[in-house]
């Protein structure tokens, strides 16, 4: 039977590199795959770009390159963008892939854990100890938060 005090909660799982992530749904607007983007002169690099998504300019922020890690494992994929929403910023998230939307309650959730790369730790609320895999659960605010105000 399940415990009343058990919050349940879905996550967006996705995957850069080796690292498996997952936000929550309710700041995930859509996913979509990467169309063409318009470069940004002078922008930081992690900026990939801007889209144009039904009329709205969104910024296409390089996950991988903004932390820190390798970019070899991408060449070959398909890149993917998650429209997240945080407040009154909305930002396209490029990811290597997407997976599936689970179900994960607070018993399995730990504090970020030591294994995680420092240039993610900012960005990460903790860990979602599951059967197989430890899933990162990624801090949609500080996430929103990497879009610059002069970018557009």
């Amino acid at each position: 039977m399940e415990s009343v005090s058990e919050k349940e909660v879905q996550l967006c799982t996705f995957q850069l590199g080796k690292l498996q992530l997952g936000i929550d749904v309710l700041s995930v607007q859509e996913v979509i795959k990467c169309p063409s983007l318009t470069p940004v002169p002078l922008a930081p690099e992690a900026i990939e770009g801007l889209l144009n998504l039904r009329g709205q300019i969104l910024t296409a922020i390089d996950l991988r390159r903004h932390f820190e890690l390798p970019d070899d494992e991408r060449a070959n994929s398909e890149k993917m963008l998650i429209i997240v929403r945080s407040g009154s910023v909305e930002a396209a998230l490029l990811v290597d892939s997407v997976g599936e939307v689970i179900e994960v309650t607070d018993e399995t959730f730990e504090e970020t854990t030591s294994n995680v790369p420092a240039s993610v730790r900012p960005y990460i609320l903790g860990v979602h100890k599951l059967d197989k895999l430890l899933l990162h659960l990624l801090d949609a605010k500080a996430t929103a938060s990497l879009v610059p105000s002069n970018t557009i």
